[in-house]
């Protein structure tokens, strides 16, 4: 079988698609896979890495700069006719699109060249791009049951869930003692995304220097670029440990008690698959406000504890979490709930429905 697979710009799009290629690996023998992205974004040095064939494409993202959206409109029909170029010689099965700029080139060079079409869409809130490409689909597959309302072909659209969640089940817990952890002490772990978040830092400053009188222990997580300054001139208390990044973090997820997270659509993913009890703090800074409405439908749904940034204190979070660590009956519902959404699953939803639109050819 061959697939193309077209996702860019960050590692929400590139963690997604690589899940799904990676569950095709296990379906697919003789499976041939072509990426394509951005000519100057990580996935250019992330994909080939992998071994995966890789092109690239210049294009950019809009802005509100007319001069520059103008020029980008030259680069996108030129990349559509790369595109069609690239297609034409790799006669794939199917072109599957992950989100990201990137996507729109590629997804409208294979609806024209009549290829069979399957998109993904990690967010509750659509990106632009495959609002734009959904109409070229064959199969649109979301996150989130809300995301429906923003595609007009609900017909087409089905819930697979989010599929990093599948590859966190697979991740080994990681040891207790080798990161010098109290084993004789539940875990909380706080987390504001890869990169770490300044503002988080800032709040949850006070919060972790008041915690010596716990009977849980913090490990906290500033992002790579915040360390330095965030335990510059700063003694914690010894049942906190601070951590500028950790590589493969559902492992440290499996042995904690209660996380504290951002709502990036692959975190809220990686919850749900190991039913971890957590208060999800939603960044504002993002399009659309989209992890705001990530982390609203499923505290509808009972499986977070939501706290808006706004409303983040030392006072707040202290009661929010003694409240959950401490309830065993609370954190059980979490579970449940977390348990019901099934997203495991979700790499296998998303091949079947591939191999089924694959099969009208």
């Amino acid at each position: 079988m061959k697939i193309i697979v077209t996702a860019g710009g960050t590692m929400g799009h590139i963690n997604p698609a690589l899940a799904i290629i990676d569950e095709f690996k296990k379906h697919e023998k003789n499976l041939e896979v072509l990426y394509i992205g951005t000519h100057n974004r990580m996935e250019k040095d992330i994909i080939p890495k992998k071994n995966i064939v890789y092109e690239q494409l210049q294009v950019y993202g809009f802005t509100k700069d007319f001069i520059l959206d103008i020029k980008n409109i030259f680069y996108i029909k030129k990349a559509i006719k790369k595109c069609k170029n690239i297609i034409k010689n790799f006669q794939p099965d199917v072109v599957i699109g992950v989100g990201g700029y990137v996507t729109y080139p590629v997804i409208k060079a294979a609806h024209e060249l009549n290829c069979k079409i399957f998109i993904h869409e990690q967010n509750s809130i659509p990106g632009k791009s495959n609002k734009i490409i959904a109409k070229y689909a064959d199969v649109i597959g979301i996150s989130f049951l809300s995301s429906q309302k923003y595609f007009k072909t609900k017909a087409k659209i089905i819930y697979t869930g989010h599929p990093c969640g599948a590859k966190a089940l697979l991740i080994a817990p990681k040891d207790i003692k080798f990161l010098n952890l109290n084993p004789h002490q539940k875990i909380v772990t706080i987390v504001a995304g890869s990169l770490g978040s300044g503002s988080i830092n800032s709040k949850m400053k006070d919060f972790l220097l008041n915690c010596a009188h716990k009977d849980y222990q913090i490990c906290y997580i500033t992002g790579k670029t915040l360390y330095d300054e965030f335990i510059a001139n700063t003694t914690f208390p010894t049942n906190v440990k601070i951590l500028p990044y950790i590589d493969e973090l559902p492992g440290l997820l499996k042995i904690s008690e209660v996380v504290i997270s951002r709502a990036g659509a692959g975190a809220l993913s990686e919850i749900l698959s190991l039913q971890i009890p957590a208060i999800i703090i939603p960044s504002p800074n993002v399009a659309n406000n989209h992890q705001y409405y990530n982390a609203l439908e499923l505290e509808k749904e009972g499986c977070i504890k939501l706290l808006k940034e706004e409303e983040l204190t030392t006072s707040k979070i202290t009661t929010m979490l003694d409240n959950l660590i401490h309830n065993d009956i609370e954190k059980e519902k979490l579970r449940k709930a977390c348990k019901a959404k099934k997203t495991q699953n979700s790499p296998l939803i998303i091949y079947e429905e591939i191999k089924k639109i694959c099969q009208k050819m």
